[in-house]
Formats: structure tokens, C-alpha cells, sequence
């Protein structure tokens, strides 16, 4: 579905990402791991274009990436949860929904979509005449999900959707994402929670100061004597 081929980025003369190489097919749930300042974010900034890079090539679904202006991204179906959720704190739950269903497409399948996000965050039903920035942060991040998916996504990038969230919030949201998986949704998610994300994940990469250290089966992953020492403890 998704595959970047030696793409480099960065911003103002600083490179962020050096030839980075990845695929995710239809139905995975696909994880990119590594510690702050690896490149995770801008990874996935350029996959939905709001960052240029200055080599390499996408394709989603066979289409380039890099022929797509931004705007029309979500239209191609790509829907990206971005870091610390921005969403419109002075709307409602359902007002933030509704923005994320502002295509064509997903605008004609409103009503089906909401129920189907409701279903899958109960809470968001229960709040959805509430303004979202007076919610919990975990409350947000579902929201911020929910307003993703409304676009009815072919593939959903998340982005840390566990930052800032207590522990029982952060089981829910990672809860949340294996039902997705479990779904068929094709996710590529990026964490600093590994041992958490590669549990819900098929398949990952190792991002580390812009360039991939290792990928393979989570299994693989967790094994991996680098990931072990690193960021395991182990």
C-alpha cells in the first residue's frame, strides 16, 4: 500500500531523515520506534506532505506521493492523528468529528461513519456535546483518532497517540488501536512506548538519528539486542 524508498528530509539546512526506506501493506498495523529526536514525527510529516523531502520516493497505492499536494492527501487516503492531537478546543466532540468528514466522500457517509466511531469510543458518544479542550488528554487523543477515522481512511498515521496520557489511558488508547488492527485498518504508528506498541504491532522499524537501525517482525524486535539494551532495560 505504502512504500518510501531512500527518502531524506529536514528543516531550514538540518536533516532529519537520511534514506529511509519502509513498506506497509494493506491491513498491518506497522510500528516505528525510537527515542526523541530519531525523525519519527518528520517521517510521517512528509507521508501526508507537510514537509517537502529533499530525495526519494513515496507511492501509496502505486500513486507518487510527491506529485500529490497536501490538501488532496486525506482525499487519497491518508488520515494523520498528529502529535499532542490539535484539535479545535472551543467545538464539540461532534463538531471535531464532522471537520474530519469535510470531503466529498466522507461527507456523504456522516451519519454511518459517527456511529461507527461512537461504537468504537463510547465516551466520545457520551461527550459529544462537550467542548473538546475541556476533556481529559486521553479523551482528546480519542477524539483526535475519531476525527481521523471519519474520513473513512485507507491508511491512519498516529502519531505518539500515548504522549502525556496516565497509564490507564494509555492501555485504553493502545486497546483501541489492536481493535483497529484486529479490524483491518492499515496503521502505521509511531511510539516511544515499544514494548507496549510491539505488541499490537505485525512488523517494525528502529529509527535512530534519521536512519533505520533494524525492522522486522515485533517478535524480531523485541529480541533484538540493540532494542533490549536500549530501550528495554533488558
Amino acid at each position: 500500500m505504502l512504500s518510501l524508498t531512500k527518502i531524506s528530509a529536514g528543516y531550514d539546512g538540518f536533516q532529519a531523515l537520511f534514506d529511509v526506506s519502509l513498506e506497509v501493506s494493506s491491513g498491518e498495523t506497522v510500528a516505528v520506534i525510537g527515542p526523541n529526536g530519531a525523525g519519527k514525527t518528520t517521517l510521517l510529516r512528509v507521508i501526508s506532505r507537510l514537509i517537502e523531502p529533499t530525495s526519494g520516493d513515496m507511492t501509496m497505492l502505486g500513486r507518487r506521493l510527491r506529485d500529490l499536494p497536501a490538501h488532496e492527501v486525506i482525499g487519497n487516503g491518508i488520515a494523520h492523528v498528529p502529535e499532542n492531537r490539535r484539535l479545535f478546543p472551543r467545538l464539540t466532540v461532534e463538531e471535531n468529528l464532522r471537520m474530519g468528514a469535510f470531503t466529498p466522500t466522507a461527507r456523504a457517509k456522516f451519519a454511518e461513519r459517527l456511529e461507527m466511531v461512537f461504537d468504537l469510543f463510547p465516551r466520545m458518544r457520551e461527550r459529544r456535546k462537550q467542548l473538546a479542550g475541556t476533556m481529559s488528554g486521553g479523551e482528546q487523543q480519542m477524539c483526535a483518532i475519531g476525527r481521523a477515522l471519519m474520513s473513512d481512511p485507507k491508511l491512519l498515521l498516529l502519531d505518539e497517540p500515548s504522549a502525556g496520557l496516565a497509564p490507564v489511558m494509555t492501555q485504553a488508547i493502545f486497546e483501541v488501536v489492536r481493535k483497529m488492527s484486529a479490524e483491518g485498518y492499515t496503521v502505521l504508528i509511531v511510539e516511544q512506548n515499544i514494548r507496549q506498541v510491539l505488541k499490537i504491532a505485525q512488523r517494525g522499524y528502529l529509527l535512530e538519528t534519521g536512519r533505520i537501525k533494524a525492522s522486522g517482525s515485533s517478535a524480531q524486535l523485541l529480541e533484538n539486542d540493540e532494542v533490549k539494551k536500549a530501550y528495554l532495560g533488558m
